[in-house]
């Protein structure tokens, strides 16, 4: 934002970024920092697409998040664009934190996201390391992790954490607090984030989708929110697309009878109605276009940058 919130002197205010390969539990730790959930969250990889912000109070700071698409080797354009936006939220932040899954511990796309870090972020720059899942793996297992990751790499701090559970989360928080710089606050204390309820909707909407789809599908296939109408009577009727890239996508959405498609709706209703705190009327269209992935638009409503040509990440 342009302009910071007007508030006393003695504040902070500072942007996070939270970077980790994807299903290291980025979503997660950020949900849990907000105390709400804003991020999607599923058991597949590359499910954060967009750069989320989170806001989070610690004392008299205020923490924005930016909860960056899972960092990995790219092969489309998504893709691409997904890593880029990941990079550019690190490069923007005020504290880095690199997660890592405690059980799988110091992996080949990890060591590639630590020369990444080497070569893409301003020299000086802090990164903290989060190790996370910590209830999977044995105390000697996770001190022998962090001693090989700072070795790797000048870590500011170290956390041991559970996002799921909330484990040391308490401690991260505070001691980002502590690191963020004097300043206003970007935005108003109540506020749990920056992305426009329209995009928030379609992401719960796309969350329900991919749990519910298998394989590659889930990665063919985007939400747009096209029309919300708050009504008199105090509820609100939003009206969502969902756009495949092949016909047999479309059958596979819909289900049989339409059954699929039908459940996918009551969920993304339930948890949208409860994040907004009043009835919804949902209603969701299936649309068939081959292109979307290599279309401008469609970027854009993500809020991804669409580039020509096949850049390397």
């Amino acid at each position: 934002m342009s302009s910071q919130i007007e508030s006393s002197a003695g504040h902070r205010a500072g942007f996070v970024a939270l970077i980790g390969e994807p299903n290291a539990g980025k979503s997660t730790l950020l949900n849990r920092m907000v105390g709400a959930k804003v991020s999607i969250v599923t058991h597949k990889v590359q499910t954060t697409r967009t750069r989320i912000r989170g806001v989070a109070m610690e004392g008299n700071t205020q923490l924005v998040f930016v909860d960056t698409p899972g960092l990995f080797r790219p092969r489309r354009r998504l893709d691409r664009a997904m890593v880029a936006a990941a990079w550019g939220g690190a490069a923007d932040a005020d504290v880095i934190v690199l997660l890592i899954e405690a059980h799988r511990g110091l992996t080949e796309g990890v060591a590639a996201i630590i020369d990444g870090m080497k070569d893409r972020i301003p020299q000086g720059q802090k990164v903290a390391l989060a190790i996370n899942k910590i209830d999977r793996v044995k105390a000697e297992v996770l001190l022998a992790l962090a001693r090989d990751m700072n070795a790797a790499f000048p870590f500011a701090e170290t956390f041991m954490i559970s996002a799921e559970r909330g484990h040391g989360v308490d401690k991260l928080r505070q001691w980002l607090a502590r690191e963020m710089p004097a300043g206003e606050w970007f935005y108003p204390e109540d506020q749990l984030a920056d992305l426009p309820m329209r995009m928030i909707a379609a992401e719960m909407t796309r969350e329900k989708l991919t749990l519910r789809l298998h394989e590659e599908l889930p990665y063919q296939l985007t939400v747009e929110t096209e029309g919300w109408e708050d009504r008199p009577d105090g509820t609100t009727r939003i009206d969502q697309v969902v756009y495949v890239a092949r016909d047999g996508h479309k059958g596979i959405v819909l289900g049989n009878g339409g059954e699929t498609i039908k459940a996918i709706g009551t969920a993304a209703r339930a948890e949208i109605s409860e994040f907004l705190g009043r009835r919804v009327h949902l209603f969701l269209t299936v649309k068939v276009r081959p292109n979307w992935l290599e279309e401008p638009e469609r970027y854009a409503e993500m809020g991804l940058e669409f580039k020509d040509g096949n850049p390397q990440a």
